[in-house]
C-alpha cells in the first residue's frame, strides 16, 4: 500500500489527534498541520473516496483500517527514527523533523534493520 508522503502526514495527524483527545474534527487536522480548513477538507474528501477515513454522525473523523495501518506505520517511524537521532546528539526539535523526511524515504526493509537496531538499544538500556 503505497501513497504519498504528503498523505500519510494527514493519516498520522489523525491518529496522534485521536490518540491524544479523542475524537478529532477537520479544524483539529488544520491547527495541528498548520494549514488551512479548506486544504484539510479537501484532503479528507480525498481518504473517504479511497477508504482511509470515515466520518461518524456528528462528523468525527475515524481512521478506517486502512487508513489506521498506514498511521501507525508512520508514526511507529517517526518515534523510533527520533529516539535513534536524539540518541546520537541531535536536539529533540531537530531530531523530529528531521524523522518526518526520514520516515518516507527508508524502505521497509531498511526500517526493519533500523528497528532491530533500536530494541538492542533499549535491550542495552540506551535512550
Amino acid at each position: 500500500m503505497i501513497i504519498k508522503s504528503s498523505a500519510e502526514d494527514y493519516l498520522e495527524a489523525i491518529f496522534v489527534l485521536s490518540e491524544r483527545q479523542g475524537r478529532v474534527k477537520s479544524v483539529d487536522v488544520a491547527n495541528h498541520m498548520n494549514f488551512s480548513k479548506p486544504t484539510i477538507s479537501i484532503q479528507m474528501k480525498h481518504f473517504r473516496n479511497n477508504g482511509y477515513i470515515f466520518f461518524d454522525e456528528k462528523r468525527y473523523i475515524c481512521l478506517t483500517e486502512k487508513g489506521e495501518e498506514i498511521a501507525r506505520r508512520i508514526h511507529e517511524r517517526h518515534i523510533i527514527l527520533s529516539k535513534i537521532l536524539m540518541a546520537i546528539g541531535v536536539c529533540e526539535e531537530q531530531a523530529y523533523e528531521d524523522a518526518c523526511k526520514i520516515e518516507h524515504a527508508v524502505s521497509n526493509e531498511t526500517f526493519d534493520c533500523i528497528k532491530v537496531f533500536y530494541d538492542k538499544l533499549l535491550e542495552m538500556n540506551v535512550r
